[in-house]
C-alpha cells in the first residue's frame, strides 16, 4: 500500500518584522466625559488610558490591516507575493463571511491561504502560534498574522462602564523560518464558563425591536432604531481574573520556553488596563531593567492589536532591543488566553 509523502517545514521560527497602523483621530479623556458621568482622574486611575484613536470612516478595517501589513513587509524583506498564508485576527470585521483575510491577502498580491480567527484579545498570540506551526510543518513559508480592530464601532458611548476603554488600530506581523528558535512553545486555552463576562448586547441575528428588549441598551435608541451591538463586560470579574489566572500562564509559558523573567529584555502584555500589567509585573517579579509595554495610556484597548503595536512602538523608541527576548500575553473574551517568549524582530 503506498504511503502518503509528509512535508517537511523549518526546524525553527522567527518573527521577521512587525508593523502598526494606529487612525488620525485622537479622542480624549475630556471628550468621553462629555457622553459619561466620569472624570479624567478617574479613567486615569481605573485603567491607565489618557487618549484612545478610533478610526475615520475611510479607515477601515482592511485599509488599517494593509496599511500595517505593508511596513511588516518591508520590515521583513519580501514581497507580498511570497506570503503562503494571511492570518487575520478581528472581532470587528462586520461580515461573518468572507473572511477579511481574503481582501487582505488579495491587496498585498498573494494567493495564498487567507482566514480569520475570533479570539478576542488573545488572538493575535493565538495567530502567532498558528503561523509558527504551518512554517514548521511546512504549510507555508512565510505567514502574515494580522490584529486589526475598529472597536468604536461596537462601544456604546453611553456606557460608564466601557466608553473609555475601546480604541481601532492595526498590527502585524511576518513569520518565517530561522536558524534558531525564534518562537516559544504557546501556552493557551480557554475558559468557557466564564463566555458572559464579556459579550455582545444581542447577537447579530436577534436585533431588539424597542430598547426595553435590548438589555444593558440605555440611550442606545437612534430614531426608533436600536444601535448596536455593543460590547458589555463586567468589569471587576475580568480585572480578577486576568490579574491573578494570567500571570500563572505568563509562568507556564516562560518555563515552556526554558527562560526566566530575568532573560527578558522586554514585557509586552495584551493592553487591557494598567493595573492588570502592574499586577503581572509584580507576580512574575520582573527585574527593574526589562521594560513593559505601556500603550494603553495612549491607544487605550484595541483588542488583538494592542501587542503588534506596542511591539513596533518599543523598537521604534528603542525600549526593546531588536534580537531580545519578548514574553507575550493575550486575554480576553471568550474568555481565552495565549501565551509565547518570542525573539524581536
Amino acid at each position: 500500500m503506498a504511503q502518503i509523502r509528509e512535508k517537511q517545514g523549518a526546524a525553527h521560527t522567527r518573527i521577521m518584522g512587525v508593523g502598526g497602523y494606529v487612525p488620525s483621530r485622537v479622542v480624549t479623556n475630556e471628550e468621553v466625559c462629555t457622553w459619561i458621568d466620569s472624570s479624567d482622574e478617574w479613567i486615569r486611575t481605573r485603567s491607565g488610558i489618557e487618549t484612545r484613536r478610533w478610526a475615520t470612516p475611510e479607515e477601515t478595517v482592511l485599509e488599517m490591516s494593509v496599511e500595517a501589513a505593508g511596513k511588516a513587509l518591508a520590515a521583513s524583506g519580501i514581497t507580498g507575493d511570497q506570503l503562503g498564508a494571511v492570518i487575520v485576527s478581528t472581532v470587528s470585521h462586520m461580515h461573518q463571511t468572507p473572511a477579511l483575510a481574503c481582501l487582505v491577502a488579495d491587496r498585498l498580491g498573494t494567493n495564498g491561504a487567507a482566514y480569520d480567527i475570533s479570539a478576542g484579545c488573545a488572538g493575535f498570540c493565538y495567530g502567532v502560534a498558528q503561523a509558527s506551526d504551518m512554517v514548521k510543518a511546512g504549510s507555508a513559508e512565510y505567514v502574515l498574522v494580522v490584529g486589526v480592530e475598529r472597536l468604536s464601532d461596537l462601544t456604546d458611548v453611553h456606557d460608564r462602564g466601557t466608553a473609555f476603554i475601546f480604541g481601532d488600530g492595526a498590527g502585524a506581523v511576518v513569520i518565517g523560518p530561522s536558524d534558531v528558535p525564534g518562537i516559544g512553545p504557546v501556552v493557551w486555552g480557554s475558559e468557557g464558563d466564564k463566555y458572559e463576562t464579556i459579550t455582545q448586547t444581542f447577537p447579530w441575528n436577534e436585533r431588539p425591536e424597542s430598547t426595553e428588549d435590548a438589555e444593558g441598551a440605555e440611550g442606545a435608541e437612534d430614531g426608533g432604531q436600536v444601535r448596536g451591538p455593543f460590547l458589555r463586560m463586567e468589569g471587576q470579574a475580568v480585572f480578577r481574573w486576568a490579574s491573578y489566572q494570567m500571570a500563572e500562564v505568563s509562568l507556564k509559558a516562560l518555563a515552556e520556553a526554558g527562560v526566566t523573567a530575568s532573560d527578558l529584555d522586554a514585557f509586552i502584555p495584551h493592553q487591557a488596563n494598567m493595573r492588570i500589567t502592574d499586577r503581572l509585573v509584580k507576580v512574575l517579579g520582573l527585574p527593574e531593567h526589562v521594560p513593559v509595554a505601556r500603550t494603553i495610556a495612549e491607544f487605550g484597548n484595541n483588542s488583538a492589536a494592542t501587542i503588534p503595536l506596542a511591539m513596533e512602538r518599543m523598537l521604534e523608541d528603542g525600549s526593546a532591543p531588536h534580537g531580545g527576548l519578548a514574553l507575550l500575553i493575550g486575554f480576553g473574551a471568550g474568555l481565552v488566553y495565549a501565551a509565547q517568549v518570542v525573539s524581536l524582530p
